[in-house]
């Protein structure tokens, strides 16, 4: 199994995360989410694949969320609206981002990983 692991080093959630597949020795890709996020096509992919709402993979608490009035937004806009936003700017996306390409986490919930990749 190859894991791709989007982070934000400065994320103490991150960092959490980072340490939680590191004591598990599991073996990842480690991608900085605002250096080279995911493209829009793999958004969309993980999006279709996780079976969670598009709204989940945003980051709700970070800055630019908020400078862009998102939460408004997010009532109106289409889907497609949405997935270009997010490919937009990788602070906007919910990190961090476990992915085994057809499998995906989003953030970092203890029981949520070992449920999903032990």
């Amino acid at each position: 199994m190859s894991l791709t692991f989007y982070w934000y080093p400065k994320c103490g959630t991150c960092r959490k995360a980072k340490k939680w597949l590191d004591e598990h020795e599991l073996s990842y890709k480690e991608i900085h989410i605002a250096e080279n996020p995911p493209s829009r096509s793999e958004l969309k992919d993980y999006y279709q694949k996780s079976g969670l709402e598009l709204k989940k993979f945003f980051n709700t608490s970070g800055q630019k969320y908020r400078e862009l009035g998102m939460k408004d937004k997010m009532k109106s806009a289409s889907e497609d609206e949405l997935l270009d936003i997010l490919a937009s700017d990788g602070m906007l996306i919910k990190r961090p981002l476990l992915t085994d390409g057809s499998k995906l986490t989003v953030g970092f919930k203890e029981e949520e990983y070992e449920k999903m990749w032990l």
